[in-house]
């Protein structure tokens, strides 16, 4: 951050230096003001992006507060506190009315994944996806809400779901809390 401030000021100083060279008349207190202006702006915006670092014990506190379940322990390895939160799996599995045309069956598809695309713009779904198989569950969608109730609520909107097309089964899932897939 320092060294981004040094090299906008030292920008700013030359360019302040090569317009002393210009009729006085051009330049005004206002227009370095705003030069100077625009650069801290862009320092801070610089700033503002990296994402600020919560310990384990603000996360669990904001979540509790929210209805999350959670737990920690030690890794005893490593000596970190992982954060384990409640999640709610959300298996799509074959419903009984699969009798649809085939139209109907790719405007109900088109539903559908509308449907999961604002579940994840939302923050409610963390990760969606069908299996590669021709099994009787179709696929899974992981929500991240507080409440079994909540995470059955969203994903009976589903329009696949309304239309029989697809049935759910929720089982409670706990994972650690900032462990990426890989």
């Amino acid at each position: 951050m320092n060294r981004i401030f040094t090299i906008l000021i030292t920008v700013i100083l030359f360019v302040s230096c090569k317009d002393e060279a210009k009729e006085a008349s051009e330049i005004t207190a206002e227009t370095e003001a705003k030069a100077i202006k625009d650069s801290m702006d862009l320092a801070n915006e610089m700033a503002d992006s990296k994402p600020e670092q919560k310990s384990v014990k603000q996360i669990k506190k904001e979540l509790t507060e929210k209805g999350f379940k959670t737990f920690d322990f030690v890794d005893e390895s490593t000596q970190d506190t992982i954060l384990m939160q409640q999640y709610f799996m959300v298996f799509l599995k074959s419903g009984p009315i699969r009798g649809q045309n085939e139209e109907e069956s790719a405007d109900l598809q088109e539903q559908h994944l509308a449907h999961l695309k604002k579940m994840y713009d939302l923050g409610y779904a963390d990760i969606s996806g069908p299996f590669g198989d021709d099994g009787d569950i179709r696929g899974v969608t992981i929500y991240n809400v507080p409440t079994l109730k909540m995470a059955d609520s969203l994903a009976s909107a589903d329009p696949m779901v309304k239309a029989g097309r697809l049935e759910i089964e929720i089982h409670p899932w706990w994972a650690a809390k900032g462990y990426p897939l890989r």
